[in-house]
C-alpha cells in the first residue's frame, strides 16, 4: 500500500518509469482476470491497455482513497461490464469453427492463453451467470474479500456469497461432467 502510494506520487509528479513500474506490478492479474471475466484473451489484453491507457490520461485528476490495485480493478470491471452491455446490444459473428493461430509471443504474459486448464476453465466460466462469474474471479483471483466484492457489485455480503457458492458448485458440476466425457 505504501509503495503504490509513492508510485503515485512519481506518477502524477511525471517521473520516468513510474507508470511503467505500476503497469508491471498490475498488468498480469488483470490480464488473468479480463480473461476470465470475457473469455478471450485478445479482447482481455485490450481491456487492460484501455484501462492503462485511461489511467495515464487521468494524472492529474486521480484522487485514490482506497489502493490502486483496487482502482485498476474497478476500472477494469467498469470496461468489462461497458464490453458485455455492447455486446448484448449487437450480435457478432461466431468464429467457434475458426482456426487458431498460436501466440508468437510465449512471454510469461501469455501463460493465460496457451494454458489448456485456463481454457477449460474459462469455457466452464462463461457459462456461469456474469454476477457468479465476477464474484468468484474477484475472491480467486483477485484476493478480494466478500465484502470488498459486495461493495462493487452494489450488493449485500450474504448475496455475493450466494453467488459465489452457487457459482462454485455450478463450475464443479460442469468441470466434473467435462472430465467424465
Amino acid at each position: 500500500m505504501i509503495q503504490d502510494k509513492l508510485l503515485i506520487l512519481r506518477f502524477k509528479q511525471g517521473r520516468d518509469g513510474a507508470l511503467r513500474q505500476i503497469y508491471d506490478k498490475y498488468k498480469v492479474g488483470l490480464l488473468k482476470l479480463a480473461v476470465m471475466l470475457v473469455g478471450d484473451a485478445n479482447t482481455a489484453e485490450d481491456m487492460v491497455h484501455d484501462v492503462f491507457v485511461r489511467f495515464a490520461q487521468s494524472a492529474d485528476r486521480i484522487k485514490l482513497i482506497g489502493s490502486l490495485k483496487g482502482y485498476l480493478v474497478t476500472s477494469l470491471i467498469n470496461r468489462v461490464r461497458s464490453h458485455l452491455r455492447d455486446n448484448s446490444r449487437h450480435r457478432e459473428v461466431s468464429l467457434d469453427g475458426a482456426d487458431v493461430l498460436p501466440s508468437a509471443e510465449r512471454g510469461p504474459e501469455h501463460w493465460a492463453v496457451l494454458s489448456e486448464r485456463l481454457t477449460r476453465l474459462s469455457h466452464a466460466l462463461r457459462q456461469l451467470p456474469y454476477e457468479q462469474r465476477e464474484v468468484i474471479c474477484f475472491r480467486m483471483e483477485m484476493g478480494m474479500t466478500f465484502r470488498q466484492i459486495a461493495m462493487l457489485q452494489s450488493a449485500s455480503v450474504n448475496t455475493v456469497k450466494g453467488r459465489y457458492r452457487y457459482g462454485i458448485e455450478r463450475l464443479r458440476s460442469l468441470l466434473n461432467s467435462e472430465v467424465e466425457r
